[in-house]
Order: structure tokens, then sequence, then C-alpha cells
């Protein structure tokens, strides 16, 4: 037909030509209409070529899926059976070692006692708060060489009042802790007294006045005594411990004595959580409609330590091979679904992350109740005070003794510390000054941002942010300055979730039970290396992480110290509330953890930027087989698409125009990840894998599920700011 329109085209030509005559217009018309429906049928026969080849393609691809899925069900439940054995034989080792360990530590404590009282036993905690009581010995040293076994005491009481679900002991706990507390700072202020009952005794020559510096390891007492009475007096530089201090001039003509009390602990917040417990216990909607109420997700989670390690694993991973299909939203979301496991039974359990993010079978909605309505109340699952707390206080400064001769007169005192108060009605009609207080951030914490500061509360046992002014941060000093109404502790704050989302991550070997996350923040990068059940972190930030970075310690210790000095990368159940993440079904990226933690000793993983188009039943990174422990080569990465159902390998890569769930040619389906990367394995790497030990799995399991890189990342969050050196 082509050839026979160019023919008709010449033969008009040709005659037209022969009588040396040119085209009329009609002809020409003639020509072009011609032209345009021979030229609407070639296309239209290209179309239908190409539609007809288009078709023919789908078609094969749907016999070749279709194929592949016969393949991979007839292989399913031995897939299934495997994984399941593999994860209950680790969990019930690491469980059992867990136990082991305890019961171990429990006995080496009876065996040499460090004399710490026992936290569990109550009558040792009493009878260690009575003798102190007790104890005349006032001496500032030797009162805080005994605070430290206090706060060791505690510390094991924070961590038991934490993990209990006991009401009974919970009460316990906390009665303990508050009266610790007092007493740890009762003793203080009565060593404090003897202090200035002598301040004229230790005058400083070149001032008149009294200054005394007091440090350890977790305490620094800075106290000054107003001798002088000087009208020039302005403030007060503690040089030796870059604390300072300035005084309105109601206060320099009075007999005051002022002490910055610098605790390397937080004795308070906690006792505003105690105060003003969160409310998020989440409501579920049963298939029937029902609605009851689940339990915290602390406890869901103690219950299920406590239960069979087998069928808990078992559960999890039939609970997540079976949900395909089912439309998951985050727990702040309500969530509805009607997809039922392929036996059509429902899981008698719930794992730890149904109870915290809800199954497909649930609808739960979390509800964060805020303490007060004022906005200057902290939130403290937004901010987190860092670095201890400063306690500022005015004093009424003690009569001193006077020599009469050969006589010393001496007035009889109390033993306790009265309170200058102020501001006062009776200083002046006119609007009270401000005080003022310079700190250097503490060198155990790295502040990523210029600080906030927050003022106690004693009344209402709350941190607040209003009644502090003048709020100034010199970067290169690392000093913070501010203003007043009147004493008060104070605390440093940083928002808890500063650090994320990441940026990026990556996962790889670095040898046998031995592998390296390596997290580009919001704001600095970071990387924990896991080697057997210990961790070890190594930052780029140097100032305020040389008690925790290059240090093995337990996977838990690491996250406490970490979450302690600012440098925060884990997530709980309230991040979803102030950070943006990915919307996935957690079940599904659960059982993404647990088979990477498998496959950690010889394979890689790094993120996809298809992840957050893949929607939320499935989850797309990057993994590799990776045996040399130096940084993973370009182009060694295969992009993987996960779901409840069905693991494979994509035919996509991170440069593709758009997202395709096309599998890779040559290559299958498997009901497991685990499997699918075993396809892409060589047996080495499939021997070392099999051959890791079960607290290594078990460490890099918690690693990830602290940290939720698939979730927590690619979510394109910009933050310019910069890191506090």
């Amino acid at each position: 037909m082509r050839e026979g329109f160019y023919g008709y085209l010449d033969a008009v030509g040709e005659r037209a030509k022969m009588k040396g005559q040119k085209l009329t217009k009609a002809q020409k018309k003639q020509q072009r209409e011609e032209e345009r429906r021979l030229r609407e049928e070639e296309e239209a026969r290209l179309q239908a070529e190409r539609e007809e080849q288009e078709r023919l393609e789908r078609e094969r691809k749907q016999r070749e899926v279709e194929k592949l899925e016969l393949k991979a069900l007839e292989r399913r439940e031995d897939e299934l059976n495997e994984l399941h054995h593999l994860l209950e034989e680790r969990k019930t080792a690491a469980a059992k070692w867990k136990s082991d360990a305890a019961e171990a530590a429990r006995w080496e404590r009876y065996l040499h006692s460090d004399g710490v009282p026992n936290p569990n036993e109550q009558q040792e905690v009493n009878s260690f708060v009575t003798s102190w009581s007790d104890d005349p010995k006032l001496n500032i040293t030797e009162v805080f060489q005994k605070c430290h076994i206090a706060l060791q005491l505690v510390e094991e009481l924070e961590g038991l009042f934490d993990e209990s679900t006991d009401p009974q002991k919970i009460h316990i706990y906390q009665e303990a802790l508050q009266l610790l507390q007092e007493l740890i700072h009762s003793k203080i202020n009565l060593a404090c007294v003897e202090i200035l009952k002598k301040a004229n005794k230790n005058i400083d020559i070149k001032t008149g006045n009294m200054e005394a510096v007091v440090e350890d390891e977790m305490m620094t007492l800075c106290l000054w005594a107003n001798l002088q009475k000087s009208p020039s007096f302005k403030g007060l530089n503690f040089e030796e411990v870059n604390l300072s201090f300035q005084l309105p001039k109601q206060l320099v003509l009075s007999d005051i004595a002022v002490r910055i009390l610098h605790t390397r602990y937080d004795h308070l917040t906690l006792l505003s959580r105690m105060a003003h417990p969160r409310t998020h216990a989440a409501r579920r909607r049963s298939p029937a409609g029902n609605k009851e109420d689940l339990k915290d997700s602390s406890v869901q989670e103690a219950e299920e330590d406590d239960g069979s390690q087998s069928q808990r694993a078992k559960e999890e991973v039939q609970s997540v091979q079976e949900s395909e299909g089912r439309k998951s939203a985050r727990s702040r979301r309500s969530r509805k679904s009607s997809a039922q496991p392929s036996d059509g039974r429902r899981s008698e359990i719930f794992t730890q992350m149904e109870a915290l993010d809800a199954s497909a079978k649930e609808s739960i909605v979390l509800e964060l109740t805020p303490t007060v309505c004022d906005v200057q109340v902290v939130d403290l699952m937004e901010y987190t005070p860092l670095g201890g707390v400063f306690c500022y206080d005015l004093f009424h400064l003690p009569p001193q003794d006077k020599k009469a001769g050969t006589w010393i007169i001496q007035q009889s005192l109390g033993s306790e510390l009265e309170v200058f108060p102020y501001p006062t009605a009776q200083s002046s009609s006119e609007e009270p000054s401000l005080v003022g207080v310079s700190v250097t951030l503490p060198n155990s914490v790295v502040f990523c941002e210029p600080p906030h500061v927050a003022r106690w509360d004693a009344q209402d046992k709350q941190w607040r942010m209003d009644g502090i002014t003048d709020v100034s941060f010199e970067q290169a000093e690392a000093k913070v300055s501010f203003k007043a109404e009147t004493f008060q502790p104070f605390v440093l704050m940083q928002k808890t979730y500063v650090n994320l989302p990441f940026q990026s991550w990556e996962l790889r070997p670095l040898g046998q039970d031995s592998a390296r996350l390596s997290v580009n923040g919001a704001l600095f990068n970071l990387s924990i290396t896991v080697k057997d059940d210990e961790c070890m972190l190594q930052a780029e930030q140097e100032r305020g992480l040389s008690h925790v970075a290059g240090r093995w310690m337990s996977m838990a210790a690491l996250q406490r110290a970490m979450f302690n000095a600012g440098v925060n990368i884990f997530v709980d159940e309230y991040t979803d509330c102030y950070v943006s993440s990915l919307d996935k079904d957690p079940l599904v990226e659960r059982a993404a953890y647990e088979q990477m933690a498998l496959c950690a000793a010889s394979c890689a993983f790094s993120p996809s930027k298809w992840n957050d188009e893949c929607g939320a039943e499935r989850l797309v990174l990057q993994a590799c087989e990776h045996l040399d422990p130096g940084p993973v080569p370009e182009g060694s990465w295969s992009l993987y698409l996960l779901g409840a159902q069905r693991s494979q390998k994509l035919e996509l890569s991170e440069d593709s125009p758009g997202f395709s769930s096309d599998h890779h040619p040559g290559s299958e389906f498997h009901s497991t990840f685990l499997h699918m990367l075993q396809d892409n394995t060589s047996p080495e790497g499939i021997a070392k894998a099999r051959k890791s030990h079960y607290l290594f799995v078990h460490t890099v399991q918690n690693l990830l599920w602290a940290t939720r890189p698939l979730v927590y990342s690619g979510t394109g969050r910009k933050n310019t700011s910069s890191v506090v050196e």
C-alpha cells in the first residue's frame, strides 16, 4: 500500500511534466487528501501492530508470572517452615541466654556486694535510707560519695519502674525513687549549711566574699556568700567550672548566699512523668465491630517475652506471610481491613507490632493526652532534657561566728537552708529586676541545635519555657546565657527526634557475626558496629561523645547512652507525631528486619527511592551479597520488592524513569525475602549467614527495629541546621 501511494504520486507528477504543466489547485488538494488518508491508514496499521505486540508481550509475561507464582506456591510451605525454624531457633536461644545472664548477674551481685542495695528488696532499700538519714556526717566530699551509691540505686529503680507492669510494684518503686531523691538533696542542703556557717573563715582575698567549688563526676556545687555587700557587685564567674551568675541591685546589699548545683542526673523530669502520665492506650475494633481496650504496648511486650517463644515466632511468620492485600495505615490513623489468613483462622496471639501499630484485622487510633493546655509547658515527648539539672538557688546567709576577746559567739541555728524570697512585695513597688545565669554546655552531651532553656515549676511539677528571657548562645564557646524572673532549677533541652528522619542508611557485613549500620541523619552522621551481642558507636561528632563512642556495650546500654547524650536515632510509639515517615505495613516491615538480620553476615542492604512509591503493603530496598569488609562497590546493588505473600527481584534500577514491579528476567518468586536473597547469594555467602550466632542475629534485629530505617528514611524532610561544635 505504501508503494502504491508513492507510485500514484510519481505517476501524477510524471504526467504533469509530460504535459509541461504544473499541478492544479484541485490536483494539489486531491494529492494532500490522498496523502493524509494513506498516512492515517499507515499509522493505524502500525498502532495495531504495536498493540498486538504489547498484548502478546503482556500475555507472555502473565503466563510467566503465573508459572512463577505456581512454582512459588508449591514450595511456599517448605520456605515458611524453614524461616520459622530459623527464627524460632535463634529467638529461643537468645531468650535462654538473656534469662541465664540475668540469673548470673543476680548471683554475682549476691556474692560480691558493692554496697548498693538490691532495688528488688524493699527491706534493703529502706535500711539504706534509714542508715543514711541517721548518719551525722555532713562533710561535702563524704556526702557526694554517699550520693553516688544512692544514684546507682536510683538508676536501677528507674529501670524497674519503666519495665514493671505490676501496679503494686510500680507504686513501691515510685515511692522509693521519691524518697531517695529527697534524701539526696536533703543531705546536700545540710552539707551546704555547714559550709555557709563558716563563710567568714574562707573569704576570697580579692573580693572579700566567700567562693567555694566542689566537683566530682556526678555533681558540681558552686557556693557564693555575700559578706562584703558591695553596691558595685554585679555577678561572679566560677571560672574553673564555667558557671556564672548576675544579681540585680536589690540583692547585693542583703545577707544572701547563691548556690548553683549542677547534677549530671535529672531527678525532676521523672517526677513530671509520674505526676502527668501520658495516656496512650489505643482502641481496637474487632471484625465483628466490638470495641475493646488494648493494653499499653509496654505491657504487651512484657507479656510476649514471658510467653512461648516457639509459638510466637511461628505466629509472626504465618501472620506476616498471609496478610497480603490488606490496607494498612499508621497507628495514628484509622485502619480498616477485612483480610484473613488463608486457612480462615485468626491468629491466637498479637505480636508486639500488632499491639503497637495494629494488624490488618484491627482499627487503632493512637491518642496523646496533653498534660495541660498551656503551650509554654514542655512536651516531654517532643523535647528531652540533656546534661542534667542546674539548681539556681538564693538563700539567707546564716549568721557568722563572732570573736569577742577570747570568746567565740555562735548563734544557735537550725540545720536547714532558708530560702531568700525573690522577688518580694516589700522590695519595691516597681517590677523586680531579672536574675542572670550563664552555663557552658555539658561536655557529655551533643546539642545539634542551639539548646532551649526550661525552668522547673515545683507546684505543678512541670518544665516550662515561659519566664525565661534574653536567651543567647555563643557557639564558639558553647555557652548559653539567659535571664529569669526568679531563682529556680533549669535544664537545657533539645528536640527528641532532631536527627530524624534519616537521609540515607546502609547495613553491611564486616565479617562473621559482625556488621555495621551507617546512618546519615537529618543533622549528623554516625554508625553502629555490631559484634556478637555488643554494639559500638562511631560518630563524626567528637564533642560530647567521648564517654560513649568507641566503647563496646549491650544494645540496650548503648541506646540509653546515646539518648542521654543527645544522639538519638531511635523511634518509639510517639515518633510519628513529630517526624514525617513512610506509610508501611508494620508486619511486613518487622518481617523484613528479621530476615535482613538472618543474612546480615553476608549481605548488604541500603534504601531505595522507590520505597515511597510501591504502596503501604510492600517495601523496596537494595541488597547484594558482600563478603568483603570494605565498602560495597558501585553497581553491586539489586532492587527487591517485599510483600506479605511474596518477594521478588526487580528489573527496576534506581535510575529508572518510573516505578515498575516487573520482576528481573530469569529470576523467580519466593514466599520469603530470605529465600529470595539466597537465589542471588553464593554457597559461601549462604553458609556464612547460616553460621551466624543467635546473639548477633538477635542484636541486629533489635537495632533495625529500634531505628526502623525502612520507614524513617527517604521522606524528603529538609533540615539545614548544623551540628553545634
